[in-house]
């Protein structure tokens, strides 16, 4: 039975077989780039390529104590495998995971080479190696490559089959969906998955980014502040190098990439990151997608919608209590039909968050936050088809429209990631207040400030919660063990 004190070495040992498999790998490439050398099949065989693997046996005398933890929790006797991508990363997560199992549990756990291979892509980062005029095509013929068919959320989605499998699932995701999407991070957010920190805002408009770099720098600025630095695409800024810092990240590289992400950081990782998604549920999932794989504490959506009662006013807040999915890009994986509940720990520091950085009593803020059912539409232009959405809206009781936060909601739900949303009512399009340029502009200065500040809060509210974040309402019946 595996003793606490046996983890750290235990994820040496994982480290040191993913590096030295990324070493093999790195080293083939370059053989085969200077003089067409063709990587042994033998080595490879043998796991030269292949990801680390962490297994977890099971086989109790007697039932484990009951835990009221959400999660490193394990179902039933057995053996639990997981291929692991950048072990180093997740060093923190499981240590914390692997400690939970150990006390609970009398586990045996143990490290070795799984058969699932690092694709050569994953090892190119920075450009080191030069490979010529190769095609991807020559390459894939001799080194693997990442190969979709092995690439999925069975895991998550409850669709695994655990019969076709020697062992069941330790993880909600595996190395090669680990990599797929670290790798898909950078692209989309121009920033490394190594400075995501464990509680996530997400936003859909440009000036919440202005002010969660106004807040950062002067949260920096402080002596006493937690927060360590500010990652942002292009660059980083520290303590005491903030000359200029908002004038350069405005005029930065943000606007090559397609969701940019601004991380207010610390030491352990719990500090704020900040993703301006955009507009539209396809943008919505496919961040989450990717944001998944690092196993976040929690993440809001913090955003415009569209007031649809006639007792709201501009500037009012909308605290979902529940969702009315017209997105659409869920539903084959997510039922339309499957409820996606509200989070009490979320909800309660969302409302807290709101009292507390607005300075108004709990009364003074009921009459300006409404909440109940928000709208996600996958449609801009939803106002021009009012005939046909106006019954369906008034029998959901929906009191806002937007294109973003059942889609972040219903992720948060698939992935086991506790979500809210907090919106802020910039038009009442069914009441004729449109959203015009100049009315625009004097909401965006008088609002987006507190919404963001409240924002943060919340996150900070969140972490304080611990292990009782994690709702055991997001659980299946038969769940992995990881979180």
């Amino acid at each position: 039975m595996t003793k606490i004190e046996a983890i750290p070495a235990l994820l040496d040992a994982l480290e040191a077989i993913y590096d030295e498999s990324v070493s093999n790998l790195r080293n083939a490439l370059m053989a085969f780039a200077q003089g067409g050398t063709r990587p042994d099949p033998k080595a490879r065989a043998d796991g030269g390529f292949a990801y680390p693997e962490l297994r977890i046996d099971y086989d109790p005398t007697s039932p484990p104590a009951p835990s009221m933890r959400a999660f490193a929790r394990i179902s039933q006797a057995g053996s639990y495998t997981t291929s692991v991508a950048r072990p180093a990363l997740f060093r923190a997560y499981l240590t914390e995971q692997l400690e939970h199992l150990v006390r609970d549990y009398p586990v045996e756990i143990s490290v070795g080479r799984s058969k699932s291979e690092i694709s050569y892509p994953y090892v190119l980062d920075g450009g080191e190696l030069e490979l010529g005029g190769l095609s991807t095509a020559e390459i894939s013929r001799w080194f693997p490559s990442t190969e979709l068919a092995h690439i999925g959320d069975e895991v998550a989605d409850g669709v695994f089959d655990s019969k076709t499998s020697e062992s069941r699932p330790l993880a909600l995701f595996d190395g090669p969906r680990t990599d797929f999407s670290l790798a898909r991070l950078k692209h989309y957010t121009g920033t490394p998955p190594e400075h995501f920190q464990h509680f996530i805002l997400f936003t859909n408009y440009v000036r919440y980014v202005d002010e969660f770099v106004r807040f950062s720098i002067d949260a920096l600025r402080d002596p006493d502040s937690q927060f360590t630095s500010l990652s942002v695409p292009g660059g980083r800024f520290e303590l005491g190098d903030l000359d200029e810092a908002e004038a350069q990240i405005a005029a930065g590289s943000w606007r090559r990439h397609q969701m940019p992400a601004y991380h207010l950081m610390t030491d352990k990782g719990d500090g704020v990151t900040l993703v301006n998604i955009g507009v539209g549920p396809s943008n919505a999932k496919t961040i989450c997608d990717h944001i998944a794989v690092l196993r976040p504490e929690a993440w809001l959506m913090i955003g415009h919608c569209g007031g649809l009662r006639l007792s709201q006013t501009i500037g009012d807040y909308v605290l979902a209590h529940a969702y009315l999915r017209d997105d659409h890009v869920l539903d084959q994986m997510l039922p339309p039909e499957i409820p996606i509940p509200a989070i009490a720990e979320v909800q309660n520091a969302l409302f807290d968050a709101t009292v507390a950085v607005t300075g108004e009593d709990e009364d003074s803020v009921k009459k300006r936050l409404r909440t109940g059912t928000v709208v996600t539409t996958d449609d801009r232009n939803w106002e021009l088809r009012y005939t046909l959405s106006a019954l369906r809206f008034n029998q959901s009781r929906a009191v806002a429209i937007d294109m973003e936060s059942a889609t972040v909601a219903a992720q948060g739900y698939r992935f086991r990631v506790p979500y809210g949303t907090l919106l802020c009512v910039s038009d009442k399009p069914l009441h004729g207040e449109l959203k015009l340029p100049g009315q625009a502009n004097a909401f965006y200065e008088r609002a987006i400030s507190q919404h963001l500040r409240i924002g943060i809060e919340t996150l900070q509210l969140l972490k304080r919660e611990g292990d009782a974040l994690h709702s055991r309402k997001l659980r299946s019946f038969d769940e992995p063990p990881l979180r």
